[in-house]
């Protein structure tokens, strides 16, 4: 059973940047795409970022400009670089991981942004 850890949420004001990160609890071959969703309160779960196995990548455009997201395929780890904080940026977020047809998830981080 693949666990992904998820860690780097936190409390900051806006303007203020977090990073995020999301490691899977063993080696996994054949990754495909690895990628971050949020959910806010009351809204459903949106994807924030996607990035492919050769690094292709992929934006929501409310985080276009702001936000990064990069992967470290050894360690089977993804990153995502947040600037520019927005309190709309309040969310819970998500990693998932394709492998072959299955998609993993991360347990969810708590991101809060302060006006």
């Amino acid at each position: 059973q693949v666990q992904l850890v998820e860690s780097g949420g936190g409390l900051v004001q806006a303007g203020g940047f977090l990073r995020l990160s999301c490691a899977a609890s063993r080696r996994i071959f054949s990754i495909n795409a690895m990628g971050w969703y949020r959910q806010a309160p009351g809204k459903e779960r949106e994807l924030v970022a996607a990035i492919t196995r050769g690094g292709s990548t992929n934006y929501a455009d409310s985080v276009k400009g702001r936000f990064t997201i990069s992967r470290d395929n050894a360690k089977n780890t993804v990153y995502l670089q947040m600037y520019s904080l927005k309190p709309e940026d309040t969310a819970v977020y998500f990693c998932y991981l394709d492998q072959s047809v299955h998609r993993y998830w991360g347990q969810g981080t708590q991101v809060t942004v302060s006006s």
